[in-house]
């Protein structure tokens, strides 16, 4: 697969850029010290926490819904798939999320969103690796999860898009920032029970025809910030197969965690 990731740069003539770019972020560091973004506690690279911080964060591991990525309370013996995943199985084949989503990620994860603490995305694409390395594998594209314009004038950039592009930096995948389009703003999906959140975001994602070519029989990885109740995530994954794609895994950083 051809990419223009820096993973692809001439080793001859990335060598000089490497220097330089060592050589500013010491100078960078002198002036203004890398801080935890979350305590502002001193660390040793900017964008990463402070130990006291990162121990505070709920990492989500086996077990969990082979499907969906639901943690399961109590450890099974097989590979399962949880009740609802059974019952009303989603378009996407698999969602993973590597933190759990509580008041310790909240606050990181708003920091990132709004507060311009845009080098977290560094982090969280390795801790977002870690989760699920075997479908950022055989994907071959990464998609995130639009904003509709009058949002993304607004935040000014779209969180699920820097979060694409730093697993592309590690891993090598094509990032499609706008295969994927948001066309019907939509009400925000706080406060909403499941049902009013598929209602409301059904209909709000597009794909046009010249883009449907690319996806044609291609392994797709949606890429988001949070998954709560999944609407977003399954009406994407709806779009994209429809539009040709083989497949469609979900990872984001954070999840929702139902309770037992």
């Amino acid at each position: 697969m051809t990419t223009l990731s820096p993973v692809a740069l001439s080793p001859v003539a990335s060598v000089p850029f490497r220097r330089i770019k060592t050589a500013a972020n010491r100078l960078l560091d002198a002036i203004l010290p890398p801080r935890c973004p979350a305590t502002g506690a001193l660390v040793g690279v900017q964008g990463t926490l402070s130990p006291e911080y990162w121990s505070q964060l709920h990492f989500i591991q086996r077990p969990y819904c082979d499907c969906c990525g639901t943690p399961f309370p109590v450890a099974t013996i097989d590979a399962m798939v949880c009740g609802e995943c059974l019952t009303d199985p989603p378009y996407y084949t698999t969602a993973r999320a590597a933190l759990a989503y509580d008041d310790v990620s909240a606050n990181l994860l708003l920091k990132f969103k709004y507060g311009d603490k845009t080098l977290l995305a560094r982090s969280f694409a390795d801790w977002m690796i870690q989760t699920d390395a075997d479908s950022l594998k055989s994907a071959d594209y990464f998609v995130p999860v639009p904003l509709h314009r009058w949002r993304l004038f607004k935040r000014r950039y779209n969180q699920a898009a820097l979060l694409s592009y730093a697993l592309s930096i590690r891993t090598g995948r094509i990032v499609l920032p706008n295969v994927l389009r948001r066309v019907k703003s939509t009400e925000s999906q706080g406060h909403k029970s499941k049902a009013e959140r598929q209602t409301n975001i059904r209909g709000a994602f597009e794909i046009s025809s010249a883009d449907q070519r690319k996806l044609r029989g291609k392994n797709v990885v949606l890429i988001d910030d949070v998954l709560t109740s999944g609407a977003t995530a399954n009406e994407c994954a709806k779009v994209l197969l429809a539009a040709g794609a083989k497949r469609v895994d979900v990872l984001v950083l954070a999840r929702v965690v139902r309770k037992a």
